[in-house]
């Protein structure tokens, strides 16, 4: 039987990988809330910082390192998650390209500045944006959902 009749991928099936994400929050001159993503290194797609995990390093703590790496900012990291997503992380070899499934922590980063230089600023754009327009510019479904309930008005 082939995968596909069997009711999915091979790809799909497979435990994902576990990365850890900031998602830079500020609030604008006029009062309303604003998150930073940040463009892919290798497709410009819009993101938000993150990371694999690494060993002997607390997921938030890695969360506020990738968002200083990836775009210079600084400020107050979440110690409790705000939601994850899924997606399929491509990696292109020489010969051929593979997916493999990561699930995304996400932390809030209460932004207090960011900086002129950091270690990726060459190598990606960053932007603010309201929830809802950062909500049409990235591509995966659950970050989608997070950032949209990111716009709804609080109650």
């Amino acid at each position: 039987m082939l995968d596909h009749e069997k009711g999915g991928s091979a790809v799909a099936k497979r435990r994902p990988r576990r990365q850890y994400a900031a998602l830079p929050l500020a609030v604008g001159p006029d009062g309303e809330r604003l998150v930073m993503l940040v463009t892919s290194r290798e497709t410009r797609r819009w993101v938000i910082p993150k990371g694999w995990a690494e060993k002997g390093v607390e997921p938030h703590v890695l969360a506020a390192k990738e968002a200083f790496e990836e775009a210079g900012l600084v400020g107050e990291i979440g110690r409790k998650p705000i939601g994850s997503y899924r997606y399929l992380k491509q990696f292109r070899g020489k010969k051929a390209t593979k997916s493999v499934p990561c699930e995304v922590v996400v932390f809030p980063l209460a932004v207090s500045r960011q900086l002129e230089d950091w270690p990726e600023r060459g190598q990606r754009e960053t932007r603010w944006f309201t929830p809802a327009e950062a909500a049409m510019l990235v591509e995966e479904g659950g970050l989608v959902t997070l950032l949209l309930g990111l716009a709804a008005p609080e109650t």
